[in-house]
């Protein structure tokens, strides 16, 4: 069973998901840094200073100062400030996912057109059987 785990785990595949996983999880900081540091401060100054993450509403009725006074008076409460930074979050996220499949469609497109134009012409009995065809799709 040892040696079963060890084959496993030594797949090629396995590690690149592990790699992936862990790019991933470097990649959310990043990403939650990029959201929480620099575009939420712009924001809030566009909307006259407003922090979406203090935005809550308290389902017991009552008014409270902040959302950790409502949170330390045991309220229940609706953070839809915090689900407005995590669609924010999202959205980042999905386009800077979207540049990358971009560049790399790229990338292979690149590769792949070199190899079309240097490819040699098509003998000349294939050309002449192209232009039959299409003289007898003509009629």
């Amino acid at each position: 069973m040892l040696k079963e785990f060890k084959e496993f785990i030594a797949r090629g595949n396995v590690m690149d998901m592990a790699v992936g996983i862990i790019m991933g999880a470097a990649f959310t900081a990043i990403v939650n840094s990029m959201v929480g540091d620099l575009i939420m401060p712009v924001i809030g100054v566009v909307t006259s200073g407003v922090d979406f993450a203090d935005k809550f509403m308290a389902l017991d009725g009552l008014e409270y100062a902040s959302l950790d006074a409502a949170k330390e008076a045991g309220a229940p409460v609706i953070t839809y400030g915090l689900f407005i930074n995590a669609i924010i979050n999202f959205i980042i996220v999905a386009f800077v996912i979207f540049m990358l499949v971009r560049g790399v469609n790229k990338l292979k497109r690149d590769a792949e057109d070199p190899k079309q134009k240097d490819a040699p012409p098509p003998p000349k009995d294939i050309l002449l059987l192209t232009e039959i065809r299409d003289l007898l799709k003509k009629k």
